[in-house]
């Protein structure tokens, strides 16, 4: 902005062009008038004291739903001109809302599900035969691959988008007076109350949904291969368990089909029992149709490394280990990788696939390999 001093300058330049002698003149003058005017702002609104939430993964939660309570009925008699005593006319009450989980794709954690959810009370009778406004219903949005108990018992799995479980039905709303309107009774000065909502302690577990899960050792390559063959970005890093939560990328292949691939946390001998990140994430393993075991060639044996991750997988869930699987050797760059490459293919009996995740040596086969599972073995089941 010029400012007032400036356009008066600019005016007076105007009105007596001898002033300036040329259009070059012109600009420099301009140019100064604008340096002159310019003033710097001085920032009156106030910082944010408000901290910015970070979100953390939550795969397993406990929540208290209640429905919503139903209306009450009313008592309410009718008078008219000339027929002061018309008939009873209080209206019924409306129905509570019900409390419902959803499945929905763009969730993937249970941080926003509240400790405790009410429903939506509905409205009471009133005169002239009016009936109460019914609650709307609550929609919990969780996400896909949500099991849900109760007492211990597994009374829902959304596993699908857009399943739906009732949690808590609302109660029904009371009837007015008019209803218990009879022959016998002609002025029934009686009403019911709404009835209370459903209450009930469900534990919300998560398990993800994907086609193919990373299963391995810490610092095995598993974030740098999800890197490499998805757009996905977990944290990469030179010390164990950078991966404290998993993460999910989407291979596109060229037919414009989508398979889910799922880094899970790495697991250390003993996991089974709770040792190491244990039976936090080892629920996510259940919900991979096919396991890919990513082993690290950089350490002695392993071979070992194979057997001791399929032990692990049988101790949390017998026939766990027996899904489709392969081996993908990682870091085959290294010098010391082809000896113990030959160690493993001459003990082991199931594909095996040497790459190097950093530089993307033979990611390719590993990509084709887990197209090739996913169209024998997955036959629908899921749809990303």
């Amino acid at each position: 902005m010029w400012g007032v001093e400036g356009l008066k300058l600019m005016f007076n330049v105007i009105k007596h062009p001898q002033l300036v002698d040329s259009y070059k003149h012109f600009k420099k003058l301009s140019y100064t008038c604008r340096l002159y005017c310019v003033k710097a702002l001085r920032s009156k609104k106030p910082k944010s004291e408000i901290q910015r939430q970070r979100c953390h993964f939550i795969d397993q939660c406990q929540v208290k739903v209640i429905g919503g309570n139903g209306g009450n009925g009313c008592i309410s008699f009718m008078r008219l001109f000339k027929n002061p005593n018309a008939g009873p006319d209080g209206g019924d009450g409306g129905n509570g809302g019900h409390v419902i989980f959803e499945a929905n794709l763009n969730k993937k954690s249970l941080n926003h599900v509240e400790a405790i959810v009410r429903g939506e009370t509905g409205g009471n009778g009133k005169s002239k035969d009016m009936h109460g406004a019914n609650g709307e219903h609550t929609i919990i949005q969780v996400p896909i691959g949500t099991s849900i108990r109760l007492n211990s018992k597994v009374v829902g799995d959304l596993d699908i988008e857009g399943a739906r479980f009732v949690a808590a039905r609302g109660g029904a709303g009371g009837k007015g007076n008019h209803f218990f309107l009879s022959n016998e009774n002609r002025h029934p000065n009686v009403a019911e109350l709404g009835a209370l909502g459903e209450e009930r302690v469900y534990i919300l577990e998560l398990k993800i949904v994907a086609h193919a899960g990373l299963v391995g050792f810490p610092n095995a390559g598993k974030s740098t291969l999800l890197r490499a063959i998805s757009r996905a970005s977990p944290k990469v890093a030179s010390y164990p368990f950078t991966t404290l939560s998993p993460h999910v990328g989407i291979v596109h292949y060229d037919d414009y089909e989508q398979v889910a691939v799922a880094d899970l946390p790495g697991l250390i001998p003993g996991a089974h029992q709770n040792r190491g990140l244990g039976l936090f994430f080892l629920r996510h393993i259940e919900r991979c149709i096919c396991l890919l075991y990513v082993v690290d060639l950089s350490r002695p044996s392993p071979l070992d490394q194979v057997f001791s991750l399929k032990f692990e997988l049988e101790q949390y869930q017998p026939g766990l280990s027996n899904r489709p699987h392969a081996i993908i050797a990682n870091k085959i760059d290294l010098p010391e990788s082809a000896s113990k490459l030959k160690e493993l293919e001459q003990g082991a009996n199931i594909p095996i696939f040497p790459i190097s995740a950093k530089l993307g040596t033979n990611v390719g086969s590993v990509l084709k390999h887990i197209r090739e599972l996913y169209d024998k073995h997955n036959k629908g089941k899921l749809q990303w």
